[in-house]
């Protein structure tokens, strides 16, 4: 029995075998079904019932004829995609699931005014992505860090990304000193150019998240992350830490967009011979010949290579020349 290529529109195994049968041999008898599946006869009609409920094949007495697969399959498309569009509605709607399992952990982690204490550094990113992957219309952040590191934007990259791709609006406030940190900026900018909105300011201690004006996150110690961070859920203090979020986004101004091509190299936080490696990345077929054209060696090289990966967040050469051609870097 060959591949079930069927089964993304549920027909099964032996399914398949027979409307496939009955294409190669239209208006035959179905009396010996059951010698082509090597089962009884009872199964076999259990089987042919299916298909013509499936309107892949139809019954004209003793002879069954199969349905045009454009017709039949189009049909199938149609009701498997109404399947999948009620099941969306149903995984989306996670809320009152994850309501039940916190009552079964009791008091230890959410407490009786809607606030949820998460315990550790794990805890609170494993949450962060599971908040950003379900936002649907807005994310608040405010993040007093100078610089992020390769492994942080690695993180925030794909999250980000796809929350703008969906539409999300990111409003975002960082430290001003932040854009002293090559790397930094250019991650900074790379979500501006994809819609994101992004301010500066000069002075900013708060650490704010917020998710669709109903879920706030603060740590629970600002000059200690590590020591997790609390989930807020109530109404009102949402309201109050939105209202926080907007006195700063006022006072903030936008986060500058460099204009000339050394601003553009600078902006993506990579260095003359790192913007170089990258273009012999895409261009050159062995390591060899890369180390050659930029006159180091082969092992400076790789570790060129390397380094401008894990910036891209890549886990290959292929994906890093696709993602730097995305963010225009070549």
């Amino acid at each position: 029995m060959g591949t079930n290529e069927m089964s993304a529109f549920g027909v099964g195994p032996d399914e398949e075998e027979i409307y496939r049968h009955f294409l190669r041999n239209p208006g035959t008898p179905a009396d010996d079904i059951q010698l082509l599946l090597h089962t009884d006869p009872k199964s076999a009609q259990v089987a042919l019932d299916r298909l013509c409920r499936l309107g892949l094949l139809r019954a004209s007495g003793q002879l069954i004829s199969p349905m045009d697969p454009d017709i039949a399959l189009g049909r199938l498309m149609d009701i498997r995609l109404h399947e999948l569009h009620q099941e969306l509605q149903r995984v989306t709607q996670f809320r009152h699931v994850i309501d039940g399992l916190r009552a079964e952990q009791g008091l230890r982690s959410a407490c009786r005014h809607g606030i949820e204490q998460l315990e550790d550094l794990d805890q609170v990113r494993g949450r962060i992505a599971d908040l950003a992957f379900f936002a649907r219309d807005e994310i608040l952040s405010v993040e007093p860090y100078t610089e992020l590191q390769p492994e942080n934007v690695e993180q925030a990259r794909p999250l980000d990304l796809r929350c703008l791709r969906r539409g999300v609006r990111i409003r975002s406030v960082v430290l001003r000193k932040a854009l002293d940190h090559g790397p930094t900026v250019g991650y900074l900018r790379e979500l501006v150019s994809h819609g994101a909105l992004i301010r500066v300011a000069e002075d900013i201690t708060e650490r704010i998240l917020v998710y669709d004006r109903r879920i706030a996150m603060v740590p629970v110690d600002p000059a200690d992350t590590s020591r997790g961070a609390l989930l807020a859920h109530e109404g009102g203090l949402v309201a109050n830490i939105i209202a926080l979020f907007e006195k700063i986004w006022d006072q903030a101004e936008d986060l500058p967009m460099g204009t000339d091509a050394a601003d553009d190299t600078a902006s993506r936080g990579l260095s003359q011979t790192e913007q170089r490696v990258l273009v012999l990345m895409c261009s050159v077929g062995k390591d060899e010949a890369g180390a050659r054209e930029l006159g180091v060696s082969v092992r400076t090289y790789r570790r060129h290579v390397a380094d401008l990966m894990r910036v891209l967040g890549a886990a290959s050469r292929a994906q890093a020349a696709l993602l730097a051609r995305e963010r225009g870097w070549i």
